[in-house]
């Protein structure tokens, strides 16, 4: 079985059925409108309607077009093609339509600069690039050194295409309802995704028809999804956390909706207006709605929110305190977070499971299919207690990084990924990470792991977010630095935050404090390299220990 088989066959029993909704908030709610039957041509009328949704046959009819135009751009099994594009109604049609012509799908990154563009066309080998319209400034400087990217088409719709790239509103021409005739396999390369470049520049990963295909089965299973659900996508499609928790509607055939927003009243009001009964968050916005709620912006009565079942968390440690906050709202709720790297096609792989909200702050156990082992450097596996690096093997786990052998291998041992996540186990078999192993840090000899820190001070009611790093010290070699960012209209001192650190061993007391927002990337992670290079250069004036 291959991915686009899930979608065929929904548009074969559930045709006349809602598949993917749009939310817009940024639109008048008097041009709101539903487009059950339209064309991509027709979806893209000018003034982009507040609500636009798509059926399962409409779906797969427009995978179709996009799938017979590539063929004519004689694309072969194995092309490379990008999407460059901002979440919306027609994201999801133009990456299957990719897959159906045989060919590679490689979502980019929105943030991206043109500089990183191009690097990540080269580097996959991208022949195809499909791009909106917010990208045009910076495709403009790049395009003509694009050499490995032949053809550029542009998603503009309305606005004017630039003059190097094809106009992708051409597809009404191309037929719609007849499958292509091309033979897909589960050991066919599905799909290249960048790895979130948190250290570095990113790498280029390789997976499979299957992996995509375990995946729609991991979310499925861990989250009971019925054809009754509604699941709310938030968080960029380009990533494989948002794309493999809708991987979990496409198997069952049930309808998600695209909320192209992220503030709390937005997200409140689409899982009222939709009937949301799933809903993905990311660590700060989590905290956003709480605080909205907390200080009367957000009042629970306007808003119908019975139907509203799960809320999970991924992509980043989640504090036990932000779900006893959440618990204290949504006492009906269940709760689950997910675990997963881009290397292991994205969450699932450990999650906690909800029956386990007793056990947060842990990421669980092994997923669906899944196996997991904390190891030391040797490849042993460690105590229970004792901290070491996990390693998960399953169906998810890359082909390897394209074009980089030397990186593969120092990842993959045999068919284990080793992760690159310090993790320890309790006593019931249940997974805490304590921290990234390139971020520990060894001060005077001793191990210190920013996480443990970072939960300590979420803690603390003033702070919305915080990140800890290791600085250069001439006598310890490196010491910590809690970068804290406080929540609107509140103050605090760094004697106040020493104080409240006095319950942790003095040994992981932060050593400086800063205040400052923290710059965390699409998917929630916190850009410690950012950070490092914001605040490594900075003279060093330790702030007092107080025993």
């Amino acid at each position: 079985m291959v991915i686009t088989d899930f979608l065929e066959r929904n548009a074969r029993y559930r045709a006349h059925e809602e598949a993917l909704v749009e939310i817009n908030p940024t639109e008048e709610r008097d041009n709101a409108q539903t487009w059950r039957e339209a064309s991509l041509i027709e979806l893209a009328l000018p003034g982009m309607p507040y609500r636009r949704s798509m059926t399962w046959r409409r779906f797969d009819r427009m995978a179709n077009r996009v799938g017979n135009f590539l063929l004519t751009r004689n694309v072969k099994r194995g092309t490379k093609v990008g999407i460059l594009m901002m979440n919306c109604i027609e994201w999801l049609p133009i990456y299957f339509g990719i897959l159906k012509a045989g060919c590679v799908v490689v979502p980019l990154n929105f943030r991206y600069a043109s500089d990183e563009i191009e690097y990540c066309c080269d580097l996959a080998d991208i022949e195809i690039l499909i791009f909106g319209p917010e990208f045009v400034e910076r495709m403009n400087p790049i395009h003509d050194s694009l050499e490995k990217t032949k053809l550029q088409f542009y998603v503009g719709f309305e606005k004017d295409c630039p003059d190097y790239a094809e106009d992708l509103t051409k597809l009404a021409a191309y037929a719609s309802t007849e499958r292509l005739p091309i033979e897909l396999h589960e050991d066919d390369i599905a799909a290249i995704y960048f790895s979130s470049g948190t250290t570095g520049f990113p790498k280029a990963i390789l997976h499979k028809h299957s992996a995509l295909v375990a995946s729609c089965e991991t979310e499925a299973n861990h989250h009971g999804q019925t054809q009754d659900d509604v699941f709310l996508c938030i968080p960029p499609l380009y990533h494989t956390g948002a794309k493999m928790h809708w991987f979990g509607s496409l198997i069952t055939g049930s309808k998600a909706v695209i909320l192209k927003g992220v503030k709390p009243e937005w997200i409140l009001r689409t899982v009222t207006e939709e009937k949301c009964t799933i809903v993905w968050l990311l660590v700060p916005w989590a905290q956003d709605i709480l605080d909205a709620i907390d200080d009367g912006r957000i009042d629970l009565e306007h808003h119908l929110t019975d139907q509203w079942r799960l809320m999970h968390i991924g992509a980043q440690p989640v504090p036990p305190s932000l779900i006893k906050r959440w618990k204290k709202y949504f006492p009906h709720h269940k709760y689950d977070t997910n675990y997963g790297l881009s290397e292991s096609l994205g969450p699932g792989c450990v999650h906690l499971g909800v029956e386990n909200v007793h056990k947060v702050g842990a990421i669980g156990k092994p997923g669906y299919h899944w196996e997991a082992k904390i190891v030391r450097e040797d490849g042993t596996e460690v105590n229970k207690g004792e901290v070491g690096e996990l390693a998960v093997k399953g169906p998810g786990v890359m082909v390897g990084y394209y074009k980089n052998k030397e990186a593969t291998d120092e990842i993959l041992k045999g068919e284990w990924l080793w992760t690159g996540d310090m993790a320890k186990e309790d006593e019931d078999g249940f997974i805490y990470l304590v921290d990234r192993k390139k971020d520990v840090i060894i001060s005077g000899g001793e191990n210190i792991y920013p996480v443990q820190i970072e939960d300590f001070l979420r803690a603390n009611d003033k702070i919305k977010d915080v990140a800890v790093i290791g600085l250069p010290d001439a006598r310890l070699g490196e010491i910590s630095a809690a970068i804290i960012e406080l929540k609107p209209n509140v103050e605090s001192s760094e004697d106040e935050i020493n104080k409240f650190c006095l319950e942790l061993p003095r040994y992981k007391r932060p050593r400086k404090i800063i205040f400052a927002d923290i710059p965390r990337n699409p998917t929630g992670k916190i850009e410690k390299p950012v950070l490092r290079e914001r605040y490594c250069d900075m003279p060093l004036v330790e702030a007092q220990i107080k025993s």
